[in-house]
C-alpha cells in the first residue's frame, strides 16, 4: 500500500490534525502514513517548502506528500497535484509549488477538479486534497483527478540575488538548535566564488571570512557557517543557539561579498 507524508500547520493541540489522519484512514485504511510536521508556522510556505524538499527524497519512489499549508478555501482557491523526482506532491496552489521546484520542471501537473464537499468547505485539506493523495497512493493517475496545467503555478519569488561580486540572500529557516539557514545554496556560492575568498555580513555587523565543514571546527560558544545537510549555507554558533545569541530572524537579510 502506498506512502502518504503529511505537512501542516495544524500543530498538536487541536482535533485537527486527528481530523485530517481520520479522513485519509476512511478512504485508504492501509496506507502508511508518516508525520514530517505540524508545527509549520502558520501559512508560512517557504518554511513547509524547506522542510519538504529536504524529508522527501529520504522517502520511497511514489510516496505522495500531502502539505497542508494555507489551504482554506477562497474564491478562486485553486488544488494542485504534482509529479516531480519520481515523489507526489498535493498542496494548494499558493506559490509553495515554485519554490520547491526552484528553477525545475514537474513531470506532470494537473490542476484538481475533486467537487467540493460543502459539509467540509472550511477543511479543504480533510476532502478534496486528501481524496486527491489516497487516489494517487492508491495506484490512480493523476489525469483521473484532475486536467493537466503547463507548469502554471503560482510564483514566489524568493530566490537570492547575485552578480560576480556578491549575494544577497535571507534567513530562510532556523531549525531546533537555532542554526540559521539561508537560502544561498552551495551550487550557487560555488558558482559565484570560483575559489576567491569572502566576507559574509549579517546582523549586528557580525562578519566571517571561513568556511567550516562541521560544527565543532571551532571551540564552544564560537559561531561559523558552513554548508550542512541541507546544502544551503548555515549560520551557526557551536553548542548555542545561533539565532536567539546574533538576533538573525526569518528573511532577514545575509550578504556574501567575493574579493578579488
Amino acid at each position: 500500500m502506498g506512502v502518504i507524508t503529511l505537512t501542516t500547520d495544524l500543530g498538536n493541540r487541536d482535533f485537527y490534525q486527528a481530523a485530517l489522519k481520520g479522513s485519509i484512514i476512511s478512504l485508504l485504511p492501509d496506507v502508511r502514513l508518516v508525520d514530517i510536521s505540524h508545527d509549520i508556522p502558520l501559512f508560512r510556505i517557504q518554511h513547509a517548502a524547506f522542510v519538504i524538499s529536504n524529508a522527501y527524497p529520504y522517502f520511497p519512489k511514489n510516496t505522495v506528500h500531502l502539505i497542508g499549508i494555507d489551504t482554506v478555501f477562497q474564491e478562486g482557491s485553486r488544488y494542485l497535484a504534482m509529479a516531480y523526482n519520481d515523489h507526489y506532491f498535493v498542496a494548494a496552489d499558493n506559490g509553495i509549488f515554485s519554490i520547491i521546484l526552484g528553477e525545475a520542471k514537474p513531470s506532470e501537473l494537473v490542476e484538481i477538479n475533486i467537487m467540493q464537499d460543502l459539509r467540509y468547505l472550511h477543511f479543504p485539506l480533510a476532502d478534496i486534497l486528501t481524496k486527491a493523495a489516497c487516489h494517487i497512493a492508491n495506484g490512480g493517475k493523476l489525469t483521473d483527478i484532475g486536467f493537466p496545467i503547463d507548469n502554471a503555478v503560482q510564483k514566489v519569488t524568493l530566490q537570492p540575488v547575485y552578480n560576480h561580486h556578491s549575494i544577497k540572500g535571507h534567513v530562510a529557516y532556523i531549525d531546533s538548535f537555532g542554526n540559521v539557514i539561508s537560502n544561498i545554496s552551495k551550487e550557487l556560492f560555488n558558482k559565484i566564488q570560483k575559489g576567491r575568498d569572502f566576507i559574509l555580513r549579517f546582523k549586528r555587523n557580525e562578519t566571517l571570512n571561513k568556511m567550516s565543514w562541521h560544527y565543532n571546527e571551532v571551540i564552544e560558544g564560537e559561531m561559523l557557517c558552513l554548508f550542512g545537510i541541507s546544502n544551503y549555507l548555515e549560520i551557526a554558533i557551536n553548542k548555542g543557539n545561533a539565532s536567539q545569541l546574533l538576533g538573525l530572524h526569518h528573511d532577514e537579510t545575509i550578504m556574501i561579498e567575493f574579493i578579488d
